[in-house]
């Protein structure tokens, strides 16, 4: 069984035991934390549930830890004006572990 869930502004599919960086949460490590779930549907297609916007179940996890992704280096450059700009980002995420699909 699968489901797909919406967090941060972004859509994941998951599946039960899945380990998955989704954007920061303010939780602690070890905590829980629930989805809203939009779509839940078996591996085989024969059974799908479709949210209007969501569904009654919902997608447990818990946090493993928090962490930095790798750097974007940004550069901007305009020719023949002396024109240079060299930035970095390290963006933020939480690991969590997928741990029932109710």
């Amino acid at each position: 069984m699968f489901a797909v869930i919406k967090t941060g502004g972004k859509q994941y599919i998951v599946r039960e035991g899945q380990d998955l960086k989704i954007e920061k949460l303010d939780l602690e490590p070890g905590g829980n934390v629930d989805f809203e779930v939009l779509l839940k549907a078996e591996d085989d297609g024969s059974k799908v549930e479709i949210g209007a916007p969501v569904l009654a179940s919902k997608v447990s996890a818990k946090v493993v830890a928090h962490g930095k992704g790798k750097k974007l280096e940004i550069i901007k450059y305009k020719p023949k004006s002396r024109y240079r700009r060299h930035t970095g980002h390290r963006q933020l995420f939480t690991s969590v572990k997928i741990e029932k699909i109710a």
